[in-house]
């Protein structure tokens, strides 16, 4: 056993050998304060309201933000309505198409900048962000720029109408990916947006609004405004929005579906998620153990579909559990805007505390811990990457989203108990399948209750491929031509 802990440290000892690298801060420019953008122009908010957001990798304040009220939100309403009956739903789609496409190489033009604030303000390594986030943010506008003069072709023998003004809620693991996932569509099929970006993330949000105010969109078309729970409520509640596109907690898609039940607007909800990653003992192990890692550490585990329940069968078990210690001693932990950090911040206070909370319900539970042997930060929030064994399919940590860099482990025997397991959750919107049989693939991809299942991969996206769950993780599907379908009347 000591033998085995100096192999960890001096792996973990190796890792942090490496010279810091870190991107300048130089490369964005974050201004002091920021007001709503409302029909083409930054205007202060009628609550004369602002909250601060901070970097959380070391708590230090970045900016004041206006906190949008009602009346702000009736403001944004009203203006994308004028901006949708006046002018873009009049616009030949050919002339939108170049809107939405000068965004795209607008967003690129300043992808470094992007890439630095998404780390400032979330927390996430700035290898995420500049390697996935901006570039797959970027793809989706030229993505649904290519559509909006194809739409017979996307619905073919049907007419396609927009709906109207779309209210969207992003929240904050994702928020420039969200924001181009969610506005980007809209606007190929002609709708106006209000969109409102979580509370802790909001800067990138509103880079974007400079960008869309650089490529001359007409004013109105995309309004992006601030705040808390209230504002986003005062969005879902406007009677004069017509779509509510939601990503975001279980408990609160719950609410919204309450709040429009009875009413014409249609929704599209991008709940919660417990993924399970099954590997199986003809799998290649090494590429599992990778493909774990990077489903639920390398991100934090900040993403609806994380593969946070992993499945192995019980022969090759203690290999792979060999190796993800292996892997973890390796890992860095630290300040994300260092190109050699693996796993950068927790978002906020709030969220850490979540997790922590998490932790001791696990171990109250009976389950085995192991945490990463890295030093973390004296300022800021981190957590060490953890994972649990011995863990009963009933337990808690197997069952609630966490959203950290918590991995719960269990194993299985055939192929009927691992889908038992698998599917027995509240939830289904991402799975993933390791096997180098074909057959067994396709066998686990029907039958496993997910909107995404991924085989020998993880947490691979592309603008044309939808993204979507079952049950708790919401309804309607984002991406792809399916993304479309959720902004049109079909007649």
């Amino acid at each position: 056993m000591a033998t085995k802990n100096n192999t960890l440290k001096l792996k973990f000892d190796s890792a942090r050998k490496y010279a810091p690298a870190p991107e300048s801060k130089a490369a964005a420019k974050i201004d002091a304060k920021y007001d709503l953008f409302i029909n083409g122009k930054f205007e202060k908010p009628l609550s004369k309201k602002y909250f601060a957001t901070t970097n959380p990798a070391n708590e230090e304040k970045l900016a004041d933000v206006a906190e949008a009220n009602a009346a702000d939100v009736d403001k944004a309403v009203k203006a994308a309505r004028n901006a949708y009956e006046k002018t873009w739903k009049k616009m030949p789609a050919k002339e939108r198409a170049k809107y939405i496409y000068r965004i795209a190489r607008v967003m690129q033009e300043r992808a470094r900048e992007l890439a630095v604030i998404e780390t400032l303000d979330g927390g996430k390594p700035i290898r995420e962000s500049r390697d996935f986030d901006v570039p797959t943010a970027a793809n989706h506008f030229f993505y649904y720029a290519g559509w909006a003069d194809k739409l017979a072709y996307a619905f073919p023998n049907r007419n396609a109408h927009p709906l109207g003004v779309a209210g969207q809620i992003i929240p904050w693991n994702f928020p420039l990916l969200m924001a181009a996932w969610k506005i980007a569509p809209a606007l190929a099929t002609g709708n106006t947006v209000v969109l409102k970006p979580a509370e802790t993330t909001p800067l990138t949000a509103l880079k974007l609004a400079q960008i869309i105010q650089e490529a001359d969109l007409p004013p109105g078309v995309v309004n992006i405004i601030t705040g808390a729970g209230a504002t986003g409520a005062a969005i879902v509640n406007h009677p004069d929005i017509n779509k509510i596109a939601f990503t975001g907690s279980t408990d609160v898609g719950k609410i919204i579906q309450k709040a429009i039940a009875g009413t014409a607007k249609k929704a599209t909800l991008e709940l919660g998620g417990k993924a399970a990653n099954i590997i199986f003992e003809d799998a290649p192990i090494d590429q599992a153990v990778e493909g774990v890692i990077n489903g639920i550490f390398f991100n934090q585990g900040h993403v609806c579909c994380a593969g946070s329940r992993l499945y192995v069968q019980e022969s090759v078990f203690k290999e792979v559990y060999r190796k993800l210690k292996d892997r973890l001693a390796t890992l860095i932990v630290g300040d994300p805007l260092d190109k050699n950090t693996d796993i950068g911040a927790i978002n906020s206070k709030q969220q850490l505390d979540t997790i922590h909370k998490y932790l001791k319900i696990g171990l109250k539970e009976g389950a085995e811990m192991y945490e990463a042997p890295c030093e973390l930060p004296k300022k800021g929030f981190y957590c060490r990457p953890t994972i649990f064994t011995n863990v009963a399919q009933s337990s808690r940590i197997a069952q609630e989203e966490i959203f950290g860099p918590v991995l719960t482990i269990q194993t299985f025997r055939t192929d009927d108990e691992v889908l038992e397991k698998a599917n027995n959750t509240p939830y289904g919107l991402s799975a993933g399948v390791w096997t180098d049989k074909g057959s067994k693939i396709f066998n686990m991809t029907t039958r496993l209750r997910a909107g995404v299942v991924w085989a020998n991969t993880f947490n691979q996206f592309d603008p044309t491929s939808p993204f979507g769950g079952y049950k708790e993780s919401g309804y309607g599907r984002e991406g792809g031509l399916h993304g479309l379908n959720a902004y049109v009347n079909l007649v």
